[in-house]
């Protein structure tokens, strides 16, 4: 059964993936934001392609709208976002970083998961398609005359992701009975240090958190004075927000940041104290950028500073997360935490993660208390164990 899953390559995982938008490595902050704008995809990759040494093109990382959030938020920007963005996208680009990893279509699926766990997020993979001579004039004159060009060194490429490669196992997940009915805390595989922050601290405090959970691919914790988990702050859910949520992060305390990134657009109240307090503070430049679409604002949203919700109405409400075991992939409230129990299955985990596109499910207890987090990393290092043991077993 092993030496059967083990005979893929990465390329079968890639089959009908889309190619990879990009960006030059010369390109601004702000070209990097409109292109995010123009396209569907969470993140855009970066490319550094230097044709007058004819060297090849290396695609060097990627940035996505959380990148941009975060750099708005630093002490040295909020003052001038409109200045911040003319900055080189080099700037949100980490150094000495693996989270990209080019391999070929015929690397092994051993040797793909092993990158994976030494830190890569995103492996570059060629995509493997026969143009004819016609064929490749057309889609050379495409790719140099639309923004985004997806041709480098005259090949296309995609991503291949932890997602992907939990995918391919939840299909095949009966080979590996009966690990997938253990639970996640008979397996090991809770992680005890996770990213938090307070219900009532200030929301840019958490700056730096988020910019680790966008590499950790995680989130962070809200979390009341007993330790209870009232809600998140994800990339994906500031994603969705928009740069202009760096204004809010700038502004609110956590507590209110939930409120604002809820479903249905942040409440109309809360959009005036971003303001209110952009221009306390002095934060003129910062208050210019802060425009919001006034259909995205939610007028049947507003909160006065009573209705504000609070640890204690939240968890009297049943908390502000989904702890539902449905593996329905319904919508959740954007603030709304996915979570599960230490007795959960590794089957029941990895289906709630995937159905909500998440790449982690929190641990909590039936008082609402975080245990931890279980991620795509702690299921990959179970599997990858898991097959070296099969294959032990059918070679002895």
């Amino acid at each position: 059964m092993a030496v059967h899953l083990l005979a893929h390559e990465v390329a079968d995982l890639c089959l009908g993936k889309p190619a990879l938008r990009s960006l030059s490595v010369s390109a601004t902050i702000g070209e990097a934001l409109a292109s995010l704008k123009s396209c569907e995809e969470n993140c855009i990759s970066v490319w550094d392609c230097d044709h007058f040494k004819n060297v090849d093109c290396i695609c060097v990382g990627k940035i996505c709208m959380v990148d941009i959030i975060c750099f708005l938020c630093k002490k040295e920007n909020v003052n001038s976002p409109s200045l911040a963005l003319k900055s080189p996208v080099t700037a949100l680009l980490p150094k000495d970083s693996v989270l990209v990893r080019h391999v070929q279509p015929s690397t092994s699926l051993l040797e793909a998961i092993d990158l994976i766990l030494q830190g890569a997020q995103n492996l570059v993979v060629p995509i493997e398609t026969r143009f004819s001579g016609s064929s490749r004039r057309k889609l050379l004159q495409k790719s140099s005359s639309t923004r985004g060009c997806t041709l480098h060194n005259g090949r296309e490429f995609c991503w291949l992701t932890q997602e992907d490669v939990i995918r391919y196992f939840l299909s095949s997940i009966g080979l590996f009975s009966p690990l997938p009915t253990a639970s996640i805390d008979a397996l090991g595989i809770i992680s005890t240090e996770f990213l938090s922050i307070r219900y009532h601290s200030s929301a840019s405090l958490a700056t730096e958190a988020i910019s680790r959970s966008l590499v950790d691919q995680t989130s962070v914790a809200i979390v009341d004075e007993d330790g209870a988990l009232i809600g998140e702050i994800s990339p994906f859910t500031l994603a969705c927000c928009g740069e202009t949520v760096a204004a809010a992060i700038t502004t609110l305390t956590a507590g209110e940041l939930l409120a604002y990134i809820d479903c249905g657009g942040p409440p109309e109240d809360i959009v005036r104290v971003v303001k209110e307090r952009l221009k306390e503070r002095n934060l003129e430049g910062m208050l210019e950028e802060f425009e919001i679409d006034p259909s995205d604002i939610s007028s049947n949203s507003s909160l006065s500073d009573e209705e504000l919700p609070t640890p204690a109405s939240l968890r009297s409400s049943g908390g502000r997360f989904n702890k539902s075991s449905s593996y329905s992939a319904r919508m959740v409230r954007r603030a709304e935490a996915i979570v599960c129990y230490p007795g959960s299955s590794l089957v029941a985990v990895m289906v709630q993660a995937i159905a909500h596109r998440v790449n982690y499910v929190w641990v909590i207890e039936e008082d609402c208390s975080v245990v931890g987090i279980v991620t795509f990393d702690n299921m990959l290092e179970v599997f990858r164990d898991q097959l070296e043991s099969m294959m032990l077993g059918h070679f002895d």
